[in-house]
């Protein structure tokens, strides 16, 4: 399952995935039927059972002969308290307690997160023990899509008609950490298609800098995976963002592809084992300049 935590949301409360279901006044658009306080959690809840009788079917049958694993990928940004007031710190928990825990802790614990529990109610679909003795546990990987970071600060609990965003009761703003996130979905798109990217060698090199740094500080890491190996069509942004370590000429419809600076940079990384090529930024300019020359 790919972002079950963000498809449900889209789907179900903000109506601008497939099938468009809303209730007003939550909808991007006026919608004409669904109801945004119930129906994300139904989505979640029935996918969760989903996952858990799919694990439960190939462990039964199928993983000793092929020795295959199971995962899950979130949809996930990193929370940063916007000051150190205890509202905001129990804000920024209860973010990631929505954001991750929404999905994680069943598969993990066989329940969703006491302050979901709570400011959902009976809106918030309950297991049975069946059910989460079944969920719990069902997964032998946890995949990761990281977008960018955010501040957090806490606003009060909304009475009356409420959604996801209401019962997070949260603020989110903008993080000086990472770029704009509307150009960065798990990679960095750009409008420019131009071939000379250092700024997108510079931000790989980083995040993949970061997830080292982690592993060697104990995180239990098995794998990258940059977005994208070339240019494509992009859910939100369609061909307008160019996410690609190669260039593709839309416009001749041999779809030709080219290269780019950041293609060259990755395949001599990889070449390298890695490490040597997460220098400090400057150093990796002057690297990518030299690929060039």
């Amino acid at each position: 399952m790919n972002e079950p935590n963000i498809g449900a949301l889209a789907s179900y409360d903000v109506a601008i995935f497939p099938p468009g279901r809303c209730s007003d006044p939550f909808g991007v658009t006026k919608c004409t039927s669904g109801d945004s306080s119930v129906e994300p959690y139904m989505a979640v809840h029935n996918t969760l059972l989903a996952h858990a009788s799919v694990v439960s079917l190939y462990r039964k049958k199928y993983q000793a002969m092929q020795k295959g694993a199971v995962g899950i990928s979130i949809y996930s940004f990193w929370s940063y308290p916007l000051t150190n007031s205890t509202v905001d710190l129990e804000a920024t928990r209860r973010c990631i307690d929505f954001y991750f825990g929404w999905i994680l802790d069943p598969l993990v614990f066989g329940d969703y997160p006491q302050v979901m529990k709570k400011n959902v109610g009976s809106r918030l679909p309950p297991f049975t023990e069946v059910q989460s003795e079944l969920i719990k546990g069902s997964l032998d990987f946890i995949g990761i899509n990281h977008y960018y970071s955010l501040y957090v600060n806490d606003r009060p609990l909304e009475t009356g008609v409420q959604d996801y965003k209401a019962d997070i009761s949260v603020s989110l703003r903008g993080s000086r950490i990472d770029p704009p996130s509307s150009q960065f979905v798990s990679g960095m798109g750009s409008a420019d298609d131009s071939l000379d990217d250092t700024d997108r060698v510079g931000y790989l090199s980083s995040y993949m800098e970061s997830t080292l740094n982690a592993m060697r500080n104990g995180a239990d890491v098995r794998g990258y995976f940059a977005w994208a190996f070339m240019d494509l069509f992009e859910l939100l942004s369609g061909y307008q963002l160019r996410y690609g370590l190669y260039r593709v000429d839309f416009a001749n419809g041999r779809r030709p592809r080219q290269a780019r600076l950041s293609a060259r940079w990755y395949s001599g990384f990889l070449k390298h084992n890695g490490t040597s090529a997460l220098a400090p930024r400057t150093t990796q300019m002057n690297q990518a300049l030299n690929l060039l020359s």
